[in-house]
């Protein structure tokens, strides 16, 4: 009996094996082998060998060190940020009962926009032009600082750009989780701690924070790995020539060298693709064993 329910369950697990097989597991497989083809010739499908000298030249090449510094600083500043933010809001949010709805659904419609729209309205908020120095450096002025050029100007202007946006982007989601994490809080643990005199900050550090630990934690990882996918942000900001804008990510490298012009170097980019899946693999892996310490299920 208990064979034929394994039977029926691998049965009902096969369309989904299928699907992550045929367009999962065989394309990282085939960009793997990728990466050692040296000297490959996209026309003739034809290479030399195998070897490292495709990862040697990615690796010394100062346009992917370049994605590399600009995506490792938006990871490091977006994700922290925007979880932080995200949970006081919900802890705001939480508290409000009557018109929640309504503020959760303000909060979600930036996720529900098209990126590309998004980041045109932010562009035409930062952005000088000759008719206008844009809203934001108008709030500048007006407390007596100068203007500066958001997106064509210097990289740290046009690095916090991409880090606001990028957490406006991403928070609604965040909020949403987080929402429905504080709900499902059993309410006797917050009776309790009020009838023994237990303070705010020490029941949320207490009580909430290890309560909702495991959406904390999934978001922290959901947020590691798609900051480290970030591209068409940065499109909409500054353009699909990010490297004359040294705004280019991992990803926008590995695109530029497979499709855009001078590109069709399949082997680089599978080498570029294999290195941030070793790179978010690590980060996934450090997380994992973090999360034994502080994640309570």
């Amino acid at each position: 009996m208990m064979e034929k329910r394994d039977l029926k369950g691998w049965l009902y697990l096969l369309p989904a094996m299928l699907f992550l097989g045929v367009f999962m597991v065989y394309p990282l497989i085939d960009v793997f082998i990728y990466s050692f083809e040296e000297e490959f010739n996209f026309a003739s499908q034809s290479f030399t060998g195998y070897g490292w000298d495709n990862y040697r030249f990615v690796l010394r090449d100062p346009f992917f060190m370049r994605a590399v510094r600009n995506t490792f600083i938006l990871v490091i500043i977006t994700v922290p940020l925007s979880t932080g933010i995200a949970l006081l809001i919900s802890l705001g949010l939480s508290s409000i009962k009557v018109v929640r709805s309504l503020f959760q659904t303000l909060y979600f419609l930036p996720y529900v926009t098209n990126t590309l729209a998004v980041g045109l309205v932010f562009m035409i908020l930062f952005k000088r032009t000759p008719v206008s120095e844009g809203l934001v450096n108008v709030l500048i002025n007006w407390f007596g600082g100068e203007s500066v050029d958001f997106i064509t100007g210097p990289y740290w202007a046009k690095m916090l750009v991409m880090c606001i946006y990028t957490i406006w982007v991403v928070m609604p989601f965040k909020i949403l989780i987080l929402t429905g994490a504080l709900a499902s809080v059993n309410e006797d643990y917050y009776k309790a701690a009020k009838m023994d005199g237990t303070s705010r900050g020490r029941t949320f550090r207490k009580i909430t924070l290890p309560m909702i630990s495991p959406m904390i934690f999934y978001l922290v990882i959901t947020g590691f790995i798609g900051a480290f996918k970030a591209y068409s942000d940065a499109v909409a900001l500054f353009g699909t020539n990010l490297n004359a804008a040294e705004m280019n990510t991992i990803v926008g490298y590995v695109y530029d060298v497979l499709y855009t012009e001078g590109g069709g170097y399949p082997s680089y980019a599978s080498a570029a693709a294999i290195i941030l899946f070793v790179i978010v693999l690590t980060i996934t892996v450090i997380n994992l064993l973090v999360s034994r310490k502080h994640v309570h299920y």
